[in-house]
């Protein structure tokens, strides 16, 4: 499979996210949420060489997307993109000492072999983003961290071939589990998180015309569990490949070509 791509979900979860893409000898990371301790001893346990990675993509400045970036970039030389908004939120000790780089939302960052496409999401800080990353004529979506579905989440979702779609929080489970009242409804709110089934039936409305696998991610701990989240995509399963992406530990390696998925 020349084509294929690897990917895999390092971490997931409000305890920390990073989702690493390869293609060939090249990688890029989505966010950098967790410590490089334990970014490095996941990476190892699949086989993955940190220093591969070129580039680190940060979606928003919430601590479980940017709180390890500032040693990850300390410990090997690495482009860092975020918007002005996001940068300007982050706090100085998350932020590299070497300049980081602004992209702007609607741009398109090209570090070969990957076309980084970044484009405006519904959430409650000042400027986030979302990422498609193009490369060897594949699409994979790292969407989470969304309010609400907005038609520019849409328009991307229908050209990935796979996605990290999050599927944060059970309706049902939040309004009975030990959130406050405040903290439920921003989590439900337009600026919070999509549900299991918010998700579900984005997929089942839109049908996607080439994706084919869905890695469920940032489950919340308190608001879901993986038979729950999996369980709202029963009626897709005959049609894609439904897996979940770990609060605890690194994802499966996943090989992804135009067709299929596998392990």
């Amino acid at each position: 499979m020349t084509n294929a791509v690897k990917i895999c979900a390092l971490a997931s979860g409000s305890n920390g996210n990073a989702y690493y893409i390869e293609a060939g000898d090249n990688a890029i990371l989505i966010d950098m949420g967790i410590s490089y301790l334990q970014l490095s001893k996941r990476a190892r346990a699949r086989g993955i060489n940190l220093l591969k990675i070129k580039a680190v993509f940060i979606t928003h400045e919430h601590s479980d997307h940017i709180r390890g970036l500032k040693t990850f970039c300390n410990k090997q030389k690495t482009d860092v993109y975020m918007t002005h908004g996001t940068a300007g939120g982050s706090r100085s000790y998350y932020l590299p000492k070497n300049a980081w780089n602004e992209i702007r939302l609607g741009e398109t960052i090209e570090i070969e072999p990957f076309r980084v496409h970044c484009f405006s999401k519904p959430h409650d800080v000042k400027e986030p983003c979302s990422y498609r990353i193009e490369t060897k004529g594949l699409n994979i979506g790292v969407f989470t961290d969304i309010g609400h579905i907005e038609a520019e989440l849409e328009e991307q979702l229908r050209l990935c071939h796979a996605v990290f779609l999050e599927t944060n929080y059970d309706e049902a489970m939040l309004r009975s589990g030990p959130y406050p009242i405040d903290l439920q409804n921003r989590i439900a709110g337009p600026l919070g998180h999509l549900s299991n089934n918010d998700s579900a039936e984005l997929v089942a409305r839109i049908q996607p015309p080439h994706l084919h696998t869905i890695i469920l991610s940032h489950l919340s701990e308190h608001n879901n569990t993986p038979h729950i989240a999996n369980k709202a995509f029963e009626k897709l399963q005959n049609k894609y490949k439904i897996l979940i992406a770990s609060r605890f530990d690194a994802g499966p390696m996943l090989t992804v070509s135009e067709s299929d998925c596998k392990l």
